[in-house]
């Protein structure tokens, strides 16, 4: 076999560092982002923020960044600030509903078995209120705890306390012993309160499948009577322990904001959710004047690595930017008349609008928020698929969603529309969708069926 050598040409697409570090924080969400930039901060000394109120830059408020000072990165034709009005923050309190509950049982004259039972009892109480173990449990672990014989009587007076406690009906063991506790703590003479008691015992099935024929004969009242029974009912509270807990609020930074100006939809880059960073000139002099080797080669790395790094924010602004026009002009109509006019939309649209690859538009369309007149949306939102209609022309299912809740929230609540009539309805406007189609829209908008929706008030 004889040896020989030979030429070979070929052509392969090969990641970069710069090309990786662009498509990373091209996906990133505002606040990774911002996590992103401190970190590159922290590591990079000749990498630093630029004051937006510098010389030449447009002063965006009083707003405080997650740094120092409201930044932005090369925002380009982007340069208005947000003009939404921030509150003033006042301080605030947390406290969860098993703090509550221990804060009421030291206020009240507890022996210290008692105290043990009501700390063991409170302690299996869910977010929602309800007592998650039994009684039998409880009295195991109280006994265990103090090392005295208990009585089973005893726990259940413990109990008993407990569920007189703020909120009334907590520690119930199910929804109806929930709902008879808080109406048990109404006075005698409230108006409809014995027989709201009977429903609660005896027909809570009949009410959470809402039969009212039945309940009404059951009950043996008119079904003007029974509509003041369920007005009661629904003035209780199924979950007691609803209103507490540590859970806070999750606030959105929007990255692009959308006004119409001139009568014209404008976009812009919000600068308050991205930062503006440069070349720190100090330590870039000090390469001039370094006389090791090491130093200045290492400040040469570091000063290529911060350009690159302020090079790809300027990448992802603009393609954010381009994105975000793109979306605003194909959908026009939503900011104009709503949802309802929300037009079909896939990734291949914006994609073939603005010559970028569709897995780019994913990236950039995914935690990325935009602030518009009509409130704040992810960019995801706007992409829909599309039905036909009659006429020839073509219905986002974005629209048909919006339409469905518009139906059904001007129905009449004693006769809800079925998933058939809500279907002819639909093609009554041009759009023809099957009411399997229907009934999955409804449950997506958790909108319960008809027979879930009839209401006597």
């Amino acid at each position: 076999m004889k040896q020989s050598l030979q030429f070979k040409f070929s052509q392969q697409l090969s990641m970069t560092p710069q090309l990786q570090q662009a498509i990373k924080l091209l996906q990133l969400s505002t606040l990774e982002l911002q996590q992103e930039v401190q970190q590159a901060l922290e590591e990079n000394p000749l990498l630093e923020l630029e004051h937006a109120d510098a010389e030449g830059e447009t002063d965006i408020g009083d707003y405080e960044s997650p740094w120092d000072s409201p930044c932005s990165a090369a925002l380009g034709q982007s340069s208005a600030g947000y003009d939404g009005e921030d509150a003033i923050y006042q301080g605030e309190t947390h406290q969860s509903l098993q703090d509550h509950l221990i804060w009421q049982m030291q206020l009240s004259h507890f022996s210290p078995t008692d105290e043990f039972i009501a700390l063991a009892i409170i302690d299996s109480i869910d977010d929602s209120g309800y007592l998650t173990v039994s009684l039998d449990e409880i009295l195991a672990a109280a006994e265990n705890q103090t090392g005295e014989q208990i009585e089973p009587d005893e726990v259940a007076v413990v109990l008993k306390r407990i569920q007189h406690f703020d909120p009334i009906g907590v520690g119930a063991r199910d929804v109806r012993e929930c709902l008879e506790l808080q109406l048990l703590h109404l006075p005698e003479q409230t108006p409809w309160r014995a027989p709201a008691l009977v429903a609660v015992r005896e027909h809570l099935a009949l009410l959470g499948s809402r039969d009212y024929r039945t309940l009404a004969r059951r009950l043996r009242l008119s079904e003007s009577d029974l509509a003041e029974v369920l007005e009661l009912i629904q003035h209780l509270q199924p979950r007691p322990g609803e209103g507490f807990g540590n859970a806070s609020d999750d606030y959105v930074i929007p990255d692009v904001l959308v006004r119409k100006k001139n009568n014209r939809w404008m976009v812009e880059l919000n600068p308050e959710s991205v930062p503006k960073l440069k070349v720190n000139e100090s330590y870039l002099n000090l390469c001039q004047g370094a006389r090791q080797k090491d130093d200045m080669q290492y400040i040469r790395q570091q000063t290529q690595e911060a350009k690159w790094f302020i090079r790809s924010l300027e990448s992802r602004n603009e393609t954010l930017l381009k994105v975000a026009s793109a979306i605003v002009a194909r959908q026009q109509g939503f900011f104009e008349h709503g949802a309802e006019a929300m037009k079909p939309m896939v990734l291949a649209d914006i994609a073939s609008t603005i010559d970028m690859h569709e897995s780019t538009i994913s990236r950039v369309t995914t935690q990325k928020y935009m602030h518009s007149p009509r409130g704040v949306f992810e960019l995801k939102y706007f992409f829909s698929s599309q039905l036909n209609t009659d006429n020839g022309g073509e219905a986002s299912s974005t629209a048909i969603r919006a339409l469905l809740k518009k139906l059904v929230a001007a129905e009449n609540p004693k006769k809800p529309l079925s998933d058939s009539k809500l279907t002819e309805l639909l093609a009554e406007q041009g759009i023809q969708v099957a009411r399997r189609t229907i009934a999955k829209y409804r449950e997506a908008l958790n909108i319960p069926p008809s027979s879930q929706r009839k209401r006597l008030i």
